[in-house]
């Protein structure tokens, strides 16, 4: 983790009435407090840790996609010679590099942070922020407790909640050397000659795609009958057939009974959907079964916050039923735990507060990206979601193998799907698996925002040779007209 902190105002003189004081630096926590410092608010950003940046820079988004680009080009390098690169030898793995980079990452963008939040003059408060109740002639109060157990307080119009989420566990387990949480993986000495993972959602299967590139025999369990289970069901059996192909085990519709140490490693026993128990041992376990809100022991029971599971109800301006108390991100019922939708619910309260003009955060336009190997980035309504809703829908389906830039970089496996409404046109869904697909997506998330239909986007220019190219095929697939297909 990074160790370099941004200056921060000890929680004893915090007397300034602020305009909005934000609990948490996450995405969702530090966007808001860069727009508010953008739009003129006086903004106190509140963070319990040393540094800024939450679970996304630290221990989340950030690492975990620096070491998956160590495994791509590890990948890569295993097959030097045909790339036409010569007299390397057998390639060496120094974990202890990759780690490095890892850090130096995360500290790069940590010092960032730092100066962003003195640009846009936000005062950064050093200490756990807990809610005491409503306002008190339009003025809120949040306690702070220095890391010393001193408290204070700190005074603000509006609050804007931004606590995250943390990993859940199973069987009561506490996470150790052997026993591990996204956070304790992204430090493990070197890569675990067999590793189960408990969990096929983004998590686990990121996980699992880094360390068996690395050469680590790898099993992953799932209780739901397939992988990824918030995606499209042909992008589910997609990853899980490549997954195979790579000597992944992937095993679905499978309850985990027990998790056990061993003298040198874990033994995890599972029954499948057969009534048939496994058991498996390995020299570590990820648990990476979901992440629960943070949102005990900040005093919410003494507000009229309304809550389901930890999970903190608002409206479209994400104002909870507490007047001048917001919720973003992890923590908000209903919103996906994506870091990119912490950061635009941010924009959305923090705009509110403004009295500025905002959008709601809508579901459907949301990308969700796996970045596995192969990536997996998808929008809008899955297939079964469109026919529940009752559309009438067309399909397009186009493979990366006919794709020319898809060959040129080595990464043909995979497809885009287009699902589109059948009478007008209109684009519902975009489901990629393949190369780059957590960068293609973003032009389905500006189609769809846009309305756009199949007859216009048929006709939109895409630069060649590109993999774009593969989302215009699969427009034209919509009609049976792909022309690489």
């Amino acid at each position: 983790m990074a160790t370099t902190a941004p200056a921060q105002t000890p929680a004893s003189s915090t007397d300034t009435l602020y305009d909005v004081a934000i609990i948490g630096s996450g995405p969702a926590g530090y966007t808001a407090a860069i727009r508010g410092g953008q739009l003129g608010l006086k903004v106190a950003l509140i963070e319990a840790d040393n540094v800024l940046g939450g679970t996304c820079l630290h221990v989340g988004c950030i690492p975990t996609k620096a070491l998956l680009f160590n495994a791509e080009i590890w990948d890569h390098l295993k097959h030097a010679a045909e790339y036409g690169i010569a007299g390397i030898g057998t390639p060496q793995l120094d974990w202890t590099a990759v780690l490095k980079r890892k850090t130096a990452i995360v500290d790069k963008h940590t010092k960032g942070l730092g100066f962003l939040m003195k640009k846009n003059k936000v005062t950064v408060v050093s200490g756990f922020g807990r809610l005491t109740g409503p306002a008190k002639d339009g003025i809120h109060t949040v306690e702070l407790t220095a890391t010393d157990n001193t408290k204070s307080q700190l005074k603000a119009k509006n609050i804007i909640v931004a606590t995250g989420s943390e990993a859940r566990t199973i069987f009561g387990l506490k996470p150790d050397d052997r026993i591990l949480t996204n956070i304790e993986i992204l430090d493990i000495p070197q890569p675990p000659k067999s590793l189960i993972i408990v969990g096929a959602g983004a998590v686990g299967v990121e996980f699992g795609s880094i360390f068996a590139s690395f050469g680590t025999e790898v099993t992953i369990v799932e209780f739901l009958p397939r992988a990824i289970p918030v995606e499209d069901e042909d992008l589910s059996k997609e990853l899980t057939r490549l997954f195979k192909k790579r000597g992944i085990d992937v095993n679905t519709s499978c309850k985990v009974e027990s998790i056990e140490k061993t003298e040198s490693g874990v033994k995890v026993k599972w029954t499948t959907a057969a009534g048939k128990l496994i058991e498996k041992e390995a020299d570590k376990v990820l648990v990476a079964v979901g992440r629960a809100p943070r949102t005990s022991g900040i005093n919410i029971e003494s507000t009229r916050i309304e809550v389901n599971r930890g999970f903190i109800k608002v409206n479209e301006a994400q104002q909870t039923a507490e007047p001048g108390i917001y919720a973003i991100g992890d923590i908000v019922l209903g919103l996906p735990q994506l870091a990119h939708v912490g950061s635009m619910s941010g924009i959305v309260a923090v705009s509110a507060i403004a009295g500025r003009k905002y959008r709601p955060v809508r579901h459907d336009r949301i990308p969700s990206c796996t970045y596995t190997d192969p990536q997996v980035g998808s929008a809008g309504l899955t297939e079964a979601q469109a026919k529940e809703k009752g559309y009438e829908i067309k399909i397009g389906k186009f493979p990366f193998a006919g794709n020319s830039k898809a060959s040129i970089v080595d990464s043909h496996d995979g497809f885009v799907k287009i699902i589109a409404d059948a009478k007008y046109g209109e684009i519902l869904g975009v489901h990629i698996i393949g190369p780059q697909a957590t960068e293609l997506i973003a032009e389905a998330v500006a189609v769809m925002e846009l309305e756009g239909t199949i007859d216009e986007l048929m006709f939109t220019i895409h630069a060649h040779p590109t993999l774009s190219e593969a989302m215009l095929d699969a427009y034209a697939a919509v009609e049976g007209e792909a022309i690489n297909a």
